[in-house]
């Protein structure tokens, strides 16, 4: 089961009297998926609101709102779940390394299993000598010998499902994941992961080390193995059989897909300038034009030609199911919708 968008979440504020849907709520998701997120500020027609995550409450304009998340599954279906610690400076996910390079000895599926169990219980565990607890009820993790006490958060993995076949096995992703046997023909694969407001972006040099004819040739060689890669100063591991990306410092993942384009790659030779804009991360990331979901409606090209007529001028564009303005003046990008402004460069 999902909603109208395909989606299986669905946010909703309250206003007293009836609960009603709210649009772009993919937004809403992507920001609460990431473990450091507190919040996320919406603007409506009566004034921008602050949704807390950790209360689940509204503050803002509008009083007395209300705000829940509703998860649309099927009896065989449920959502990945991660479970994040709050280390000395940033979230780290159970099982992967924190600040002192030691990993606990319990995994995020191993806590949420324990959850569901007694969602008011507790789960104790260790790291080296030290023993810790943690608390679902107050959603704090404590260390038995010191009594350091530290936050804990219980997020979903952003558009990760998982469903369980007949006889028992192990949990299938239904995320998009590539055919036991890569196909041979000659055909141009585009490799992409999922970026800032749900926007599917392609790997590319040099922001990144691999680019999507590299993924795609390691791909090939082994179609079940995992690949290291670097963005900046920071590693990340992708895998090809769950068709995720991790980053290996703060143990977040985002998904990823591999589709055949019908456009042939571009000429990297070729003098057509290029533009960009910057990510939540910092990121440059190109404009690409695409037909699917979650493509950019422009390319650098249409770009390019426009700003050649008026420099000094302002495009419109969408990407996914958000209306975007390009100035050309103050080299930013505005989503029309949350008054999200990026910056944009040309090269």
């Amino acid at each position: 089961m999902a909603t109208a968008s395909g989606n299986h979440f669905e946010w909703q504020l309250f206003n007293g009297q009836q609960w009603g849907s709210i649009l772009n709520d993919f937004v809403i998701e992507a920001h609460y998926c990431q473990p450091g997120a507190n919040g996320i500020t919406i603007n409506l027609s009566m004034g921008p609101v602050y949704i807390d995550f950790d209360e689940m409450t509204v503050d803002g304009a509008v009083v007395n709102l209300g705000v829940r998340r509703n998860t649309l599954l099927s009896p065989n279906q449920k959502e990945v779940m991660g479970w994040y610690y709050k280390d000395n400076h940033r979230w780290c996910e159970y099982g992967s390394h924190g600040s002192g390079r030691r990993s606990s000895s319990v995994r995020s599926d191993f806590i949420e299993q324990q959850y569901n169990r007694n969602p008011r219980g507790s789960v104790q565990f260790t790291v080296g000598s030290m023993t810790y607890k943690v608390d679902f009820t107050a959603m704090t993790q404590t260390n038995l010998s010191t009594y350091m006490l530290r936050k804990v958060r219980r997020r979903p993995k952003f558009n990760e499902v998982v469903t369980t076949n007949s006889s028992n096995q192990n949990s299938l992703p239904l995320l998009a994941s590539p055919s036991a046997n890569p196909s041979n023909s000659s055909s141009h694969y585009i490799w992409e992961f999922m970026g800032d407001e749900g926007i599917w972006t392609e790997y590319q040099k040099p922001g990144c080390s691999l680019d999507s004819a590299e993924i795609e040739r390691l791909y090939q060689l082994n179609p079940q193995s995992q690949v290291s890669f670097t963005v900046r100063r920071f590693s990340y591991t992708l895998d090809f059989t769950g068709m995720y990306q991790v980053n290996n410092k703060y143990g977040t993942r985002r998904a990823i897909r591999r589709t055949a384009s019908e456009i042939q790659p571009t000429n990297s030779t070729s003098s057509q300038a290029r533009w960009q804009f910057k990510d939540m991360d910092g990121q440059w990331n190109d404009y690409i034009k695409g037909g699917s979901w979650g493509c950019c409606s422009v390319s650098s090209q249409d770009i390019e030609a426009q700003y050649q007529q008026d420099s000094s001028g302002i495009m419109s564009f969408r990407a996914g199911r958000f209306s975007y303005e390009l100035d050309f003046s103050d080299m930013t990008q505005t989503n029309l919708s949350t008054n999200t402004t990026r910056s944009v460069r040309r090269l």
